[in-house]
Protein backbone atom coordinates (compact mmCIF):
# COMPACT_ATOMS: atom_id res chain seq x y z
CA UNK A 1 0.00 0.00 0.00
CA UNK A 2 1.39 3.37 -0.98
CA UNK A 3 1.69 6.19 1.51
CA UNK A 4 -1.07 8.11 -0.24
CA UNK A 5 -3.42 5.11 0.01
CA UNK A 6 -2.53 4.66 3.66
CA UNK A 7 -3.43 8.26 4.39
CA UNK A 8 -6.73 7.79 2.54
CA UNK A 9 -7.54 4.72 4.64
CA UNK A 10 -6.64 6.61 7.81
CA UNK A 11 -9.03 9.41 6.79
CA UNK A 12 -11.83 6.85 6.57
CA UNK A 13 -10.91 5.39 9.96
CA UNK A 14 -10.83 8.85 11.55
CA UNK A 15 -14.26 9.57 10.08
CA UNK A 16 -15.66 6.32 11.48
CA UNK A 17 -14.13 7.01 14.89
CA UNK A 18 -15.31 10.66 14.86
CA UNK A 19 -11.74 11.74 15.64
CA UNK A 20 -12.08 15.37 14.52
CA UNK A 21 -8.51 16.61 15.23
CA UNK A 22 -6.95 13.67 13.36
CA UNK A 23 -9.48 13.94 10.54
CA UNK A 24 -8.77 17.65 10.10
CA UNK A 25 -5.01 17.05 9.97
CA UNK A 26 -5.32 14.16 7.51
CA UNK A 27 -7.65 16.17 5.28
CA UNK A 28 -5.04 18.94 5.15
CA UNK A 29 -2.45 16.39 4.03
CA UNK A 30 -4.81 14.97 1.42
CA UNK A 31 -5.61 18.46 0.14
CA UNK A 32 -1.91 19.32 -0.16
CA UNK A 33 -1.26 16.10 -2.08
CA UNK A 34 -4.17 16.66 -4.45
CA UNK A 35 -3.21 20.31 -4.97
CA UNK A 36 0.29 19.34 -6.03
CA UNK A 37 -1.01 16.58 -8.30
CA UNK A 38 -3.40 18.98 -10.01
CA UNK A 39 -0.82 21.75 -10.32
CA UNK A 40 1.85 19.50 -11.81
CA UNK A 41 -0.52 17.04 -13.55
CA UNK A 42 1.29 14.03 -12.10
CA UNK A 43 0.65 11.14 -9.75
CA UNK A 44 2.81 11.64 -6.65
CA UNK A 45 5.18 8.91 -5.53
CA UNK A 46 5.82 8.09 -1.89
CA UNK A 47 8.95 10.28 -1.87
CA UNK A 48 6.88 13.27 -3.05
CA UNK A 49 4.24 12.62 -0.38
CA UNK A 50 7.02 12.40 2.23
CA UNK A 51 8.33 15.78 1.09
CA UNK A 52 4.85 17.29 1.54
CA UNK A 53 4.53 15.81 5.02
CA UNK A 54 8.00 17.05 5.99
CA UNK A 55 7.09 20.53 4.78
CA UNK A 56 3.89 20.48 6.83
CA UNK A 57 5.80 19.38 9.93
CA UNK A 58 8.33 22.16 9.42
CA UNK A 59 5.54 24.74 9.07
CA UNK A 60 3.86 23.54 12.24
CA UNK A 61 7.14 23.50 14.16
CA UNK A 62 7.78 27.12 13.16
CA UNK A 63 4.21 28.08 14.08
CA UNK A 64 4.53 26.42 17.48
CA UNK A 65 7.73 28.40 18.14
CA UNK A 66 5.95 31.64 17.19
CA UNK A 67 2.97 30.82 19.40
CA UNK A 68 5.23 30.06 22.36
CA UNK A 69 7.08 33.34 21.81
CA UNK A 70 3.72 35.11 21.67
CA UNK A 71 2.55 33.55 24.95
CA UNK A 72 -0.09 31.37 23.27
CA UNK A 73 0.71 27.90 24.63
CA UNK A 74 -2.71 26.45 23.75
CA UNK A 75 -2.13 27.16 20.05
CA UNK A 76 1.43 25.85 20.26
CA UNK A 77 0.12 22.64 21.84
CA UNK A 78 -2.38 22.25 18.98
CA UNK A 79 0.43 22.62 16.41
CA UNK A 80 2.56 20.06 18.26
CA UNK A 81 -0.36 17.63 18.34
CA UNK A 82 -0.60 17.92 14.55
CA UNK A 83 3.15 17.30 14.28
CA UNK A 84 2.71 14.08 16.27
CA UNK A 85 -0.09 12.96 13.93
CA UNK A 86 2.03 13.69 10.86
CA UNK A 87 5.18 11.98 12.17
CA UNK A 88 3.33 8.64 12.04
CA UNK A 89 3.80 8.68 8.26
CA UNK A 90 7.55 9.29 8.32
CA UNK A 91 9.97 6.35 8.14
CA UNK A 92 12.02 5.26 11.16
CA UNK A 93 14.42 8.08 12.13
CA UNK A 94 18.15 7.59 11.66
CA UNK A 95 20.37 7.02 14.67
CA UNK A 96 23.14 9.56 15.23
CA UNK A 97 25.81 7.06 14.19
CA UNK A 98 23.95 6.21 10.95
CA UNK A 99 23.56 9.89 10.15
CA UNK A 100 27.27 10.52 10.77
CA UNK A 101 28.14 7.63 8.44
CA UNK A 102 25.90 9.03 5.70
CA UNK A 103 27.46 12.48 6.11
CA UNK A 104 30.99 11.04 5.93
CA UNK A 105 30.04 9.07 2.82
CA UNK A 106 28.50 12.11 1.13
CA UNK A 107 31.53 14.27 1.94
CA UNK A 108 33.85 11.62 0.49
CA UNK A 109 31.64 11.10 -2.58
CA UNK A 110 31.40 14.81 -3.36
CA UNK A 111 35.06 15.49 -2.60
CA UNK A 112 34.10 18.51 -0.49
CA UNK A 113 36.95 19.92 1.57
CA UNK A 114 35.43 23.13 2.88
CA UNK A 115 32.25 25.13 3.18
CA UNK A 116 32.20 25.69 -0.59
CA UNK A 117 31.21 22.04 -1.01
CA UNK A 118 28.29 22.16 1.42
CA UNK A 119 25.68 22.45 -1.35
CA UNK A 120 26.96 19.33 -3.08
CA UNK A 121 27.01 17.36 0.17
CA UNK A 122 23.50 18.50 1.13
CA UNK A 123 22.25 17.62 -2.35
CA UNK A 124 23.48 14.05 -1.92
CA UNK A 125 22.14 13.76 1.62
CA UNK A 126 18.68 15.20 0.99
CA UNK A 127 17.57 12.18 -1.00
CA UNK A 128 19.18 9.67 1.36
CA UNK A 129 17.78 11.01 4.63
CA UNK A 130 14.38 12.25 3.44
CA UNK A 131 11.84 11.79 6.19
CA UNK A 132 14.39 10.09 8.44
CA UNK A 133 16.22 13.14 9.82
CA UNK A 134 15.56 16.81 10.42
CA UNK A 135 17.34 18.69 7.64
CA UNK A 136 18.20 21.53 10.07
CA UNK A 137 20.16 19.05 12.16
CA UNK A 138 21.76 17.49 9.08
CA UNK A 139 22.80 20.93 7.84
CA UNK A 140 24.35 21.83 11.21
CA UNK A 141 26.28 18.54 11.28
CA UNK A 142 27.54 18.98 7.71
CA UNK A 143 28.59 22.56 8.49
CA UNK A 144 30.49 21.38 11.58
CA UNK A 145 32.11 18.54 9.63
CA UNK A 146 33.22 20.79 6.74
CA UNK A 147 34.48 23.61 8.92
CA UNK A 148 36.58 21.29 11.10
Amino acid sequence: MSLKQRIGEDVKQAMRAADKPRLTTLRMVTAAIKQREVDERIELADSDVLAIIEKMIKQRRESAEQYRAGQRPELADAEEAEIAMLKVYLPEPLADSELDQLIDGAVAESGATGMAGMGAVMGLLKERVQGRADMREVSARVRARLSA
